[in-house]
């Protein structure tokens, strides 16, 4: 009996809006300071995108990257997944189909996948899935998300919190072991009030009133969040540690959703492993939702961190609630 195909990264890339807004620029717009902010969070600048830029404009980029770091034709890639919270346009189409032209993918097929910051990791789950189903061999995954265009700068306590950005990896069908070793996704939508934009969609439409309110900015019950973020997700990477009949000591990297610097610490002491286990950029980039997770794997892949053989766990989570957590055996990316 043969196994099934093996899902393996071969090119990883990424992309950030040209504008740098370090904490000292939002001292300008907010009551807040450089300290307040990195005690808190740890972070010192984010990259916002600027006219002309926007999540799809982001994606492309970054896919374009992986593909050719990956040195394959595009014409041979057969799907094409955006998780994204902050798509192009607000009902259709897709910010994927978007990629995909722009890419000139003409035979891939293309669709968005939400669940906020876990995107990134659902989606490369649902990747792994079609290959090895057979269904198949070279997919493009990609986390964008612009979530400043979401921000209310007169709200410290969010502001201070995102930056925009996006990363993309090739995922192909191999014969090589390795890959998707076992994943953990969940989600409570119970929590769904505390992290939402509560106007803009069907339930609430924009109106003078609700644009007045701020309701078509993000609005986060910090506490809540907080408590979600610093206990659920170390819980799932320890299951899917579990079923992939390892220990989460025998993970060489961990690479987490970038939030806050206080939920990776909390995470490594709920984990029992060191803090530079954890793969962390959070200084540079701010929380960018969906493409934290693959900006955090390219910068350290760029950084070798990890190698041939590595064990990762792969760990996101955000608003929904949601929640998803994969490990992966790294086979290398081409030329490795």
């Amino acid at each position: 009996m043969t196994s099934p195909p093996y899902s393996r990264i071969i090119g990883i890339g990424r992309a950030l809006p040209r504008r740098v807004l370090t904490n000292e620029d939002l001292c300008q717009i907010v009551d807040t300071s450089d300290e307040w902010i990195r005690s808190r969070t740890g972070i010192s600048e984010r990259h916002i995108v600027s006219d002309g830029e926007s999540t799809a404009t982001l994606a492309v980029e970054a896919a374009g990257d992986a593909l050719r770091r990956a040195a394959i034709d595009p014409a041979v890639v057969d799907l094409v997944i955006v998780a994204t919270s902050t798509p192009d346009f607000a009902v259709f189409p897709s910010t994927a189909c978007l990629v995909q032209d722009q890419l000139g993918l003409a035979r891939a097929a293309a669709f968005d996948l939400s669940a906020a910051c876990s995107g990134f990791v659902y989606a490369l789950i649902t990747a792994s899935q079609f290959i090895a189903g057979g269904a198949y061999r070279t997919i493009l995954v990609i986390g964008s998300d612009t979530l400043t265009r979401y921000l209310d700068f007169e709200d410290r306590s969010t502001c201070v919190l995102f930056g925009d950005g996006a990363g993309a990896v090739v995922l192909t069908s191999s014969e090589r072991p390795g890959g998707l070793l076992s994943f953990m996704m969940g989600a409570d939508g119970s929590g769904a009030p505390y992290m939402n934009v509560p106007a803009g969609g069907s339930r609430a439409p924009l109106t003078a009133d609700t644009l007045a309110g701020h309701e078509n900015k993000i609005h986060m019950n910090g506490r809540e969040v907080y408590r979600f973020s610093t206990t659920v997700p170390s819980s799932a990477l320890k299951q899917a540690a579990c079923a992939a009949d390892i220990r989460v000591e025998d993970l060489d990297l961990v690479v987490a959703h970038q939030a806050n610097i206080r939920i990776l610490q909390t995470m490594s002491k709920n984990l029992g492993l060191p803090q530079e286990r954890f793969f962390s950029n959070l200084e540079r980039y701010g929380n960018t939702s969906a493409a934290s997770v693959p900006l955090a794997l390219c910068d350290a892949s760029t950084a070798g961190r990890i190698g041939p053989g590595a064990l990762i766990g792969l760990v996101g989570f955000g608003a929904g609630l949601t929640w998803a957590t994969a490990i992966w055996s790294w086979q290398g990316l081409i030329g490795d």
